[in-house]
This record gives C-alpha cells, sequence and structure tokens, in this order.
C-alpha cells in the first residue's frame, strides 16, 4: 500500500503533518517585515531549546555545516584542537579540522563505548602551555548509538581556562538536556532534520561570550559561513544571505509544537522511548550495541546474532514499509539502529516492535518467543 513508509531512523526523522503543510504556504520575501516577524519567534525559541540567553544562528546547511561554520568562526590557522572520536561523526570532526590546517589531536574510544573524562582530563592538565584552543565532542554518537558524558567533560575544559568547549549536539538537541549557559558551552551545532521535527535544510550554531571574543582574531577563510555577518543581521531579524524560507514557516511550528509540549515532557518521552526500545530488543535475544550507561537517546544501535543485520533492514522495508538505519564503515551489514528521535511516540515504537518480531520469524530466526518484544516494550510505556 502507498503513502504508508514509516522512518525509525535518527535522521531524517517524521515530520508533523503541520509543519508539512506549513511548507506549502505561498512564499513571503525575506526582506519583508512579515518574514523578520516569524524570525524574531524562532530566535526566542531557538533560546528556549538551547537554555541559553544568547541568539541561536540559523544557516542553510546540514547540521556538518554547521559545525563547520562553529569551528571555522573561532580558530584560527595552525590553532592545536583536542576531538573526541568513539564513532563515524567524532571521526568527521577530526576530518574537517584537518582540513582547516588545524593541529589535530583526538581522544578516542572503541566504537559503542562512551568517551571517558579522565582521558580529557589528562590531556588537559598536561597542556601547561595551554596550546590546546578547542575541545570538539559529538554529544550524541549516533553512529554506535552512543552519548557520551558531555557535562563532565565541559567541566574539565572550563578548568583548562583556554579551551573552548565545541560540540555537535546534531541529534542531542531536542532529545535530552543541552543547557549551553549551565554547562558552559561554547558553540553548540545542531540540524533541523534530527529533534527539531523539520526537513533537511537548516544549521543551528550557538555561541557563547567566550566564543564570540575568539571570534574576532579568528582567520579561517570564511565567506558565507561567516557567523557575524549572521548575528550583525539577525539583531533585526533579517538573514545576510537568501534563507529557505519555507523551512522557516515549517520551523516555527515545530517549535511552537515543541514548546506547548515543554523541555521535561520532550526529554522524558524520549527517555521512555529508548527505554522501551531496548527493553524489546533485549526481550528479542537481539544484543545491543552499547551499555545502558551509555545509551543515546536518539537511537538504538543492535548487532543481531543468526540473521544478518541488512536482511532484517531490508525485510522491514520491503514487506512493512518501515526504515531502520544501517550500520556504518566497519560496522555496514552488522549492525542495525532504530531511531527514536524527534516526532516519535509510544505507538511507532509498538509498531516497530512488532514489525520486527514478524521479520525475525519470516527470517527464521531462533532463540526469541513471539510477542515478548511487544510485552517488554508495553510494559515500559504503561509504567
Amino acid at each position: 500500500m502507498d503513502d504508508k513508509f514509516m522512518l525509525m531512523i535518527p535522521g531524517p526523522t517524521p515530520v508533523p503533518e503541520s509543519v508539512l503543510l506549513a511548507q506549502a504556504k505561498h512564499l513571503i520575501g525575506h526582506r519583508s517585515g512579515e518574514f523578520s516577524q516569524i524570525m524574531a519567534d524562532i530566535t526566542e525559541n531557538l533560546k528556549w531549546l538551547h537554555q541559553t540567553q544568547n541568539d541561536v544562528l540559523m544557516v542553510t546547511a546540514s547540521g556538518t555545516g554547521a559545525m563547520e561554520a562553529g569551528i571555522i568562526n573561532v580558530l584560527s590557522s595552525g590553532d592545536r584542537v583536542l576531538v573526541g572520536s568513539n564513532g563515524k561523526f567524532g571521526d568527521r570532526w577530526a576530518k574537517l579540522c584537518r582540513a582547516y590546517g588545524l593541529q589535530v589531536d583526538t581522544v578516542e574510544a572503541e566504537w559503542g563505548k562512551p568517551l571517558e573524562p579522565a582521558a580529557f582530563q589528562s590531556a588537559l592538565e598536561a597542556d601547561a602551555a595551554k596550546s590546546i584552543k578547542a575541545v570538539i565532542v559529538t554529544h550524541s554518537e549516533t553512529s554506535a548509538g552512543v552519548i557520551n558524558d558531555l557535562e563532565a567533560i565541559a567541566q574539565l575544559v572550563k578548568a583548562h581556562g583556554e579551551a573552548l568547549m565545541v560540540v555537535d549536539a546534531v541529534t542531542s538537541l531536542g532529545a535530552c538536556s543541552v543547557p549551553m549557559d549551565a554547562w558552559g558551552l561554547d558553540v553548540v551545532a545542531s540540524g533541523s532534520q534530527k529533534g527539531y521535527m523539520v526537513p533537511p535544510g537548516l544549521g543551528f550554531v550557538a555561541m557563547s561570550d567566550r566564543a564570540w571574543a575568539a571570534q574576532k582574531t579568528s582567520n579561517l577563510p570564511k565567506f558565507y559561513f561567516d557567523l557575524a555577518a549572521y548575528r550583525k543581521d539577525g539583531a533585526k531579524n533579517t538573514t545576510p544571505f537568501t534563507p529557505p524560507v519555507s523551512l522557516f514557516f515549517a520551523l516555527q511550528v515545530a517549535l511552537k509544537m515543541m514548546r506547548e509540549e515543554g523541555l521535561e515532557a520532550i526529554f522524558a518521552r524520549h527517555a521512555r522511548l529508548q527505554q522501551a526500545t531496548r527493553a524489546a530488543m533485549t526481550a528479542l535475544n537481539l544484543p545491543l550495541f552499547a551499555a545502558d550507561d551509555c545509551a543515546s537517546p536518539a537511537v538504538t544501535a543492535v548487532m543481531p546474532q543468526g540473521v544478518e543485520a541488512e536482511q532484517i533492514r531490508s525485510t522491514m522495508r520491503k514487506r512493512f514499509d518501515i526504515a531502520l538505519a544501517g550500520g556504518q564503515d566497519h560496522l555496514k551489514g552488522k549492525i542495525f539502529r532504530v531511531g527514536h528521535l524527534g516526532f516519535v511516540c509510544d505507538r511507532d515504537i509498538l509498531t516497530a516492535v512488532s514489525a520486527l518480531e514478524a521479520t525475525l520469524a519470516s527470517l527464521g530466526a531462533e532463540g526469541f518467543s513471539p510477542g515478548a518484544g511487544l510485552t517488554a516494550a508495553q510494559k515500559v510505556l504503561s509504567a
């Protein structure tokens, strides 16, 4: 049956009907007073979501573009940075920094394991010359379903006194609390296609006063991503370049929905869906790739035994029109990932788990009891 497709991946995520319909409105001029009113409303709600007093800037880009914008606006040629890497996206930030000629040191952990704050502490305390200018961490590492202890790492960076705390919050913003001001985060980047419940195309960058001070002396090349221009125009509720107007319509509606739900309710919903998904996988005898104490609220990574991950994904897609994410790099074909981020509810989890049980049965998987996953998920969701 057509038009029954269901996204259960960590991005892009499902989009509410009201958000989709907002994009169907006639376009308006991006230099008009009407657009400025929309932008002012969006900016206020973005500050609320980020739990910050500073403005959150919007660029036409993906989350990676937002991260690049953040990095090139606070660093200079040859600067030394410390990058946390325990998955594909941590690896990507190291590559990004090297592309701009930065000196990159890494703190690494095995995929599926969290970054150890103690490793950051050792590197920062050894930096007597204060040569480390930024510490870059992926908060929610979706490639492995892991969330890193950002609060603890940020405290260590603050104690260093010189380095900036740069955060990839692409799949944590809108899924769990990322209190920018309270934790002392200096650059926080995210993208519209994740917890924001909006199609891809908008990147968000929030910067602290310390980051703006660094921006004044940054000499890395930038033009389209010169955030000083976005800040200057943002103060007048406009943009330096033509924005994706339809996505601004969508974002305004999505942020209104989030504001009505409330931060604590949003975070509690994601935690509940995460717990239900993990309980279901365990009940189905499907090994979880990350431990409970470091599990991402955005996605659950599963390493099945006795049946291939890609067979599961293919059957789910062909038979039930449900998309699961696959593994990346060396995990390709070894894991599948269930997204529970953004516009996802209890019904979606129960539907996906039911379809997964039927998929396992059709593939001849052994070692699970039909109905066990659904029962385990329902128990969590009913608590």
